[in-house]
């Protein structure tokens, strides 16, 4: 079973429908950086729904097994424990609501909200520093605008690079992709050959496989009990071995509310 919920044009266009890091191949995007890139085609995207913690530590990682989820995201079977701990805040929310505690009902929330899986998107890009393909991570947020100046030129990628800027930290993080209109003028000699040479074959989606770092139920337990979560109010309990997490944390891990 593929640890992506879609691929390619199927991706892609969830970004726009209802709603829900790294291994060795995905391309370290900080804020403060500007990367030069071919855009292949508006299909090269692989969407998953990771889970995170910013503090306590917890990154970025997808569950060895994946909860099943209907065509708007929401899970119909086979919660993971990470779902299942936000299911327990969520129904402490809807708790208070009822009884007519608002400041409680957002605290619990909004706790809900930070063990709950969030649809991320891998997008592929041609790299104009070395001509080689590239993975790079985005929230559902930064790949909205991505994507729509993805669509703006869609016609044109054979004929437009790019930059790709991040700035700004924490959920003020901004990503923005910008045409490279001039490109005689705005790219060097070696950028443009290979600008050519992204474009002599299609994006490795093979690349994607590498990017996520994946875990099996127990470590998700133990990435629990790193989050500061009681694993016994879910009947879950621990063997020996030290708590563990995942991928690299970023900015995008934050819990954007």
């Amino acid at each position: 079973m593929s640890i992506f919920e879609k691929i390619g044009a199927e991706a892609a266009d969830s970004a726009t429908k209802d709603n829900g890091s790294g291994g060795s191949s995905i391309f370290t995007f900080n804020s403060g950086m500007t990367v030069k890139v071919r855009v292949k085609s508006p299909t090269d995207v692989a969407m998953y729904y990771g889970y995170s913690m910013f503090n306590p530590r917890v990154n970025t990682f997808v569950p060895q097994k994946s909860a099943t989820r209907n065509a708007k995201g929401f899970i119909t079977s086979g919660h993971t424990p990470w779902d299942r701990a936000s299911d327990y805040y969520y129904a402490l929310a809807k708790e208070a609501k009822e009884k007519g505690d608002q400041a409680k009902a957002e605290e619990y929330s909004k706790l809900g909200y930070n063990f709950k899986g969030k649809r991320r998107y891998l997008v592929g890009f041609g790299h104009l520093e070395t001509g080689e393909d590239i993975a790079i991570d985005f929230t559902q947020n930064q790949y909205n605008v991505v994507k729509a100046a993805i669509d703006k030129y869609a016609k044109k990628l054979d004929k437009v690079a790019f930059e790709l800027t991040k700035t700004g930290s924490s959920t003020n993080t901004v990503v923005s992709l910008s045409p490279i209109l001039d490109m005689d003028e705005d790219l060097t000699e070696a950028e443009r050959a290979n600008f050519a040479k992204c474009g002599e074959k299609p994006f490795d989606f093979a690349l994607f496989e590498d990017c996520l770092y994946v875990a099996d139920e127990t470590e998700q337990i133990k990435n629990l009990v790193v989050a500061g979560f009681d694993i016994g109010l879910l009947g879950l309990t621990l063997g020996a071995g030290a708590p563990s997490s995942g991928g690299e944390i970023t900015d995008e891990d934050l819990p954007q509310f």
